[in-house]
């Protein structure tokens, strides 16, 4: 299995009309999503989820890596929720606490 340490694997997803690939998310970039959901869920910043939805796809999206705030302000906040949504299912995430976090899936209690 050691062959298979630092390879990503990809998945071309639908966005906004065309393709996009996204990485499945490793371990590592799992706990510091768990991490930036707890300082999100700390932050009294009407903006904080957005934030870490934008944190996220900069993650996971190839090529989002360097987009600003800004740059993701001027996308459509729908596709954008999709995407995250996706990102965070390919990923092992579908129905967490961190999906539900970035305003992906409900909470089940």
């Amino acid at each position: 299995m050691k062959q298979f340490v630092n390879k990503e694997i990809t998945e071309s997803i639908p966005f906004m009309g065309e393709e996009v690939d996204v990485r499945q998310l490793s371990i590592s970039s799992v706990f510091k999503i768990q991490e930036l959901v707890k300082k999100s869920n700390k932050s009294k910043s009407e903006t904080a989820q957005i934030n870490l939805m934008k944190d996220v796809l900069r993650m996971a999206v190839v090529g989002a890596e360097d987009m600003t705030n800004e740059d993701f302000d001027s996308l459509p906040l729908g596709e954008l929720t999709k995407l995250s949504t996706r990102v965070l299912s390919i990923s092992g995430l579908g129905d967490t606490t961190e999906a539900a976090a970035v305003g992906n899936s409900p909470q089940t209690s």
